[in-house]
């Protein structure tokens, strides 16, 4: 009885584009280690900054994390006053997220080690293909691959 080869793991899009992210992201944790950040808390910080007060669950669809993990990222930006975590007066089951002052403070120092992240990324990927990694990273996220039957693919 013949066997198929099993597929080449070098060819999986989870695979690779998760490398990639860990690789991108460790990069950037050490740039920002300097402000005391990570790159998920700055990413927080900057949305609260640029788009204002939101609730939890927007902010979890906008960076397009679960829940779960958002709770993780926000426990210690809240612990250490970066934000603050309120109750949304409209419903009171919602909690709304507000960047503090001293959270504002941590973004400004922040920022400077990220636009020098990007500077470095660039300098080194291409600026021109980091601007196509970016639009086609976005095209992903905006597709629809559809939900997984497990039945149809036994």
């Amino acid at each position: 009885m013949a066997t198929r080869p099993l597929p080449n793991s070098t060819d999986c899009n989870c695979l690779a584009v998760r490398q990639a992210a860990r690789y991108i992201t460790q990069f950037y944790d050490r740039c920002l280690a300097a402000a005391g950040l990570r790159t998920t808390q700055y990413g927080v910080l900057s949305r609260l900054k640029r788009q204002g007060p939101m609730s939890i669950n927007t902010l979890a669809a906008e960076l397009v994390v679960d829940r779960t993990t958002l709770g993780r990222n926000i426990r210690p930006l809240e612990r250490d006053g970066l934000i603050a975590i309120e109750s949304d007066p409209s419903d009171g089951r919602s909690k709304i997220l507000h960047l503090t002052k001293a959270g504002e403070a941590r973004f400004q120092r922040a920022e400077k080690h990220w636009v020098e992240a990007q500077k470095r990324f660039e300098r080194a990927y291409g600026g021109r293909q980091a601007s196509q990694l970016r639009e086609s990273l976005r095209a992903v996220i905006a597709s629809d691959l559809g939900p997984f039957d497990t039945m149809r693919h036994l």
